[in-house]
């Protein structure tokens, strides 16, 4: 028995880390890489798309290019003050909008069409009264940022049972103590579902906000890079920009763990 032992625990810690989602994270992402590998090198033509071995070693090129290092930390600036702006603007209004009846039936409809329309169509207008520098990337970011928390803020706070509000003011509770004590808990899974979809969204406008109108960014570069057929400092320069959205969704994690941790 105290021979077979250490055998039978090496295979319970096989099983276990065949089944931990890490493992099957990590796999997924390895078998991604292989088959970029692959196409990259005898699939796809060298001048659309280079390896991911190519790429690693490509950073030092990227950082060494002239304005990447500046653009890096400009872009980095638009996207967290834009998101911030999001963020304070879709749970305002979000909590305006869904405490009331009156307001979620008056402006409601109006969040709704605002964010279904496409709002490249009005990036002029921002760069009119913005201008060309960050500005007009950080408001266009936040109009894209802030509709996806404003709905969520407002879908958390109606699904709040009635009784909870009216046991909540029954016993003389504030209005405080109402939204710090009832609506708060309540609506946190929803607003921070509402953050992630937010941070993808400002993302997203501030970099085609750059990508048409800037000198300096990410998105210019971006473009430079494309037109010189240089998939190498391209696909690099992309590779840091998708740090730069891991950083702000692992800030994003872990306020939700620090805000929600009375469910654990």
């Amino acid at each position: 028995m105290s021979a077979a032992a250490p055998a039978l625990a090496g295979i319970r810690l096989k099983r276990y880390m065949w089944r931990h989602p890490g493992v099957a994270r990590l796999g997924v992402v390895l078998m991604l890489f292989v088959v970029w590998e692959i196409a990259a090198r005898w699939l796809v033509d060298p001048m659309f798309l280079s390896p991911p071995s190519k790429v690693l070693f490509a950073f030092d090129d990227v950082l060494a290019t002239r304005g990447v290092p500046a653009a890096l930390r400009v872009t980095f600036f638009e996207l967290a003050v834009a998101f911030a702006i999001a963020v304070v603007i879709g749970l305002v209004v979000g909590l305006a909008v869904g405490l009331g009846k009156f307001g979620n039936r008056s402006f409601m409809p109006i969040v709704l069409l605002l964010y279904g329309m496409p709002q490249i169509t009005i990036l002029p207008i921002f760069i009119l009264y913005f201008g060309i520098g960050p500005a007009s990337k950080i408001a266009f970011g936040v109009t894209h940022g802030m509709f996806p928390i404003i709905i969520a803020v407002v879908a958390g706070v109606q699904n709040i049972k009635p009784i909870l509000m009216v046991s909540a003011r029954s016993m003389g509770a504030s209005n405080w103590q109402v939204l710090r004590y009832v609506i708060y808990p309540h609506m946190i899974p929803s607003f921070f579902s509402g953050m992630r979809l937010g941070m993808t969204g400002v993302l997203l406008g501030v970099l085609l906000a750059e990508l048409y109108v800037s000198i300096a960014g990410i998105g210019y570069f971006t473009s430079v890079f494309t037109q010189n057929f240089d998939p190498t400092r391209l696909l690099g320069l992309v590779a840091m920009l998708a740090a730069m959205a891991i950083a702000l969704n692992e800030f994003v994690r872990r306020a939700e763990v620090h805000f929600a941790r009375w469910r654990d």
